[in-house]
């Protein structure tokens, strides 16, 4: 949202991972998933000759498939959109929003791996990345999500927390009508408030949750300041 950027030239945006980082974290996950399948293949080799053809091709099916699509699933939902090759490289996979990515984001990015980066050895990835502004492959834009270098340690405490006074009031919320780019600056806002001079701090707090108050049913509690109001809704976001 360019009406954002502030007059202490902070410009509230993603720290969008590059083409070459984003390559070089997908090969090491791709290695990985490689030698699974290598390893696995032989025990499941030795396991399938005691069986019939017809459950020793479903049961080989069903082991490609949990390394395939299962494994990166698993991983990116456990650790919040980080794999061994994001890990390593210092990436995490986000919702457009800035948000942490859940189970149905990361099945969808896995899903779509099958195609994008195993039938096609990556060149539907590689194109539809070289075709993005944002460097998204085929699984982001039908999941909603993006790569980015991480700006803080994994260690570090959420940036929307919800205030417990407010959970009760926040679990109620009709959130269908915020949109991405508003969510992803009050995230930004809250990451760095600490950053602004303290009257375009409150400025900017003011003018973010007017405008997600007005996108956001039922009202806060009367007298709930700006930031007390950002934090519970982009939790429950």
């Amino acid at each position: 949202m360019s009406d954002l950027v502030t007059g202490d030239a902070v410009v509230l945006e993603l720290r969008l991972a590059k083409l070459a980082s984003r390559s070089l974290a997908q090969a090491i996950d791709l290695a990985v998933q490689l030698t699974l399948l290598v390893v696995g293949t032989l025990t499941v080799a030795g396991v399938v000759s005691f069986v019939d053809d017809a459950l020793s091709a479903a049961l080989t099916l069903v082991f490609y498939l949990l390394v395939i699509v299962g494994y990166p699933v698993t991983v990116e939902t456990a650790t919040r959109g980080r794999s061994l090759g994001k890990l390593a490289l210092g990436l995490r996979v986000v919702r457009e929003d800035g948000g942490p990515i859940r189970f149905r984001h990361a099945f969808v990015r896995g899903l779509l791996s099958v195609v994008e980066l195993w039938l096609s050895f990556g060149s539907i990835a590689l194109i539809t990345s070289l075709a993005s502004a944002r460097g998204k492959r085929l699984g982001d834009f039908l999941a909603g999500t993006v790569v980015v270098r991480e700006r803080v340690p994994v260690a570090a405490a959420p940036v929307a927390a919800m205030p417990p006074p407010l959970s009760a009031w926040a679990s109620g919320l009709d959130l269908s009508r915020v949109p991405d780019d508003l969510a992803l600056a009050a995230r930004q806002f809250l990451a760095r408030q600490g950053e602004l001079a303290p009257h375009v701090r409150d400025e900017m707090g003011s003018r973010l949750a007017g405008s997600l108050a007005a996108a956001t049913a039922p009202p806060p509690p009367p007298g709930t300041p700006p930031w007390a109001f950002l934090a519970p809704v982009l939790a429950e976001r």
